[in-house]
């Protein structure tokens, strides 16, 4: 039966004729008789099935269904009334059904194909002359959505592909769920005016308006809702494309919001290095390490040095001659520019009323926007300095005549005077017996003349011996050589005087 319709089919005119119409069609044709008999196939179909003859994809629709078996895109696998070649002899009308064709005995699909039907008839009889089976090999056009729907969902970049016909989502990535916070099924049923992309973007009239042209919107900033409420700021852009022969628009992201609170941060920390370094009780500066201008300058410094922040904010110190000394200023401002920071560093500056002031200067570099400045800080010690000296005189005239004073009263004076230095050379060895013998005497409490009648010598004898022990020790004053004998162990009482022999004449 199917021998006899195929050679009827075969001597047909028209049928010659449709043969040589679609013989050379990129689309692929099967013919099929109403028997369910394979009858003939162009040569883009079996290439489309990777076999050279008609016999190859089976005498029948059963042979073909067990050479190829078919499925969905979803992967669901197509059931025998299923197939295109069924529907068709069935009398199914269809006009795209999209396949995936994997030969028997292998895992994956060779191709996927889109397949639409034809019922061809006589002009005088409603029964079907022979079917038609019309197929495009899409399989790189789907290869290159899968090659996207891969990069697409792979990509950590937040997006989101909307359907510019009706402004549906219909593709979200896992970098947008996790920036907005929202699960794919609170996405996908949603329109752009539900979740607004675009909700306090700096051009949204332009966004929205190359939106409906579907042209490419360019990159601004906005304000993303998040599911926990709230905004997040973001970098937005579109850019217009193709899926599913359907025009869409892309959406990508950038997330701004660590940079907003990095920068509320930075700006909230700057405001509260300003508000502490006004309100500081101690004298601050802030200048440029570069050419050394100041920029600010707190109130405590102001009223240490008497000038006002206009008069000197955007001057080099050199020009202000806050410095007492250009050694002072010079050897500052090598150890700032090298970088390097102060810590006690004893200065004297001027103050605008030409008054001398003793400080403490310390420095710290810190960055200041983008700019490298140099944080002065200025302790006043010039009533501490004049405190001290008052001191000093009055206990080094006390030492003129200490023979009323006990040896614990005379050591604690010492130590007040000039607190006990760090044991190191020169020492004790270095003194000559004499000098030792001076250096007792003077640890006793004894004046110049004292210990001259002591050791029986002359008074320019002890004062050559008394500055020898000075330059030895490095100390200048009587006080200060005590305080230097005591703190390596020697007071002078355990030492014995030998007076010197004096010649007898014969």
């Amino acid at each position: 039966m199917a021998t006899a319709s195929f050679e009827t089919l075969r001597e047909t005119a028209d049928l010659r004729h449709l043969r040589q119409i679609i013989v050379g069609l990129d689309e692929g044709v099967i013919l099929i008789d109403p028997d369910q008999s394979l009858l003939w196939a162009n040569d883009a179909a079996l290439a489309m099935h990777g076999v050279n003859a008609i016999h190859e994809l089976g005498a029948t629709v059963d042979e073909y269904r067990s050479r190829f078996q078919l499925r969905y895109r979803n992967n669901h696998r197509l059931e025998a009334d299923d197939y295109p070649i069924d529907r068709v002899v069935a009398g199914d009308s269809f006009s795209q059904v999209v396949v995936e064709v994997t030969v028997a005995g292998e895992d994956s699909p060779r191709w996927v194909h889109q397949v639409r039907s034809l019922v061809l008839n006589d002009a005088d009889d409603a029964k079907p002359t022979y079917l038609v089976l019309i197929i495009q090999d899409v399989s790189a056009r789907y290869e290159a959505e899968d090659r996207f729907e891969q990069s697409f969902n792979a990509n950590p970049a937040p997006a989101v592909i909307c359907r510019l016909e009706d402004l549906r989502y219909v593709k979200v990535n896992q970098g947008f769920l996790e920036l907005a916070g929202l699960a794919r099924d609170q996405v996908l049923t949603k329109t752009v005016y539900d979740i607004d992309l675009l909700r306090g973007a700096e051009r949204r009239d332009l966004a929205k308006e190359r939106l409906a042209e579907g042209r490419t919107i360019p990159q601004m900033e906005a304000e993303l809702e998040v599911a926990e409420g709230g905004t997040k700021l973001v970098i937005v852009a579109g850019q217009p494309i193709d899926m599913e022969e359907q025009s869409c628009m892309l959406f990508t992201f950038a997330d701004l919001e660590p940079r907003r609170k990095a920068q509320e941060a930075l700006r909230h920390s700057e405001e509260l290095f300003t508000r502490t370094f006004q309100m500081a009780p101690v004298a601050m500066a802030i200048g440029t390490r570069d050419g050394h201008l100041l920029c600010e300058v707190n109130a405590s410094f102001s009223q240490l040095t008497g000038y006002s922040a206009s008069e000197i904010i955007g001057k080099p110190l050199t020009e202000i001659g806050l410095w007492e000394s250009g050694e002072t200023r010079q050897e500052l401002e090598t150890r700032t520019d090298a970088g390097q920071g102060l810590r006690g560093y004893e200065a004297s500056i001027h103050a605008k009323d030409d008054a001398i002031i003793d400080c403490l200067v310390a420095t710290e570099t810190v960055r200041l926007g983008e700019n490298t400045c140099v944080l002065w800080a200025f302790q006043d010690i010039t009533q501490r300095k004049a405190t001290e000296l008052e001191l000093v005189e009055a206990i080094e005239a006390v030492m003129k005549d200490t023979s009323w004073f006990s040896r614990s009263i005379m050591d604690k004076l010492a130590r007040l005077r000039t607190p006990q230095p760090q044991i190191s050379s020169p020492g004790l060895d270095d003194l000559t017996t004499r000098e030792r013998d001076v250096l007792a005497l003077i640890c006793r409490g004894y004046d110049d003349k004292t210990i001259a009648r002591t050791l029986d010598v002359a008074a320019n004898t002890v004062r050559n011996h008394v500055a020898r022990i000075y330059a030895k020790s490095g100390v200048h004053r009587r006080i200060a050589v005590v305080a230097w004998a005591r703190a390596r162990g020697f007071d002078g009482e355990s030492v014995a005087i030998d007076k010197p022999k004096r010649e007898t004449r014969a």
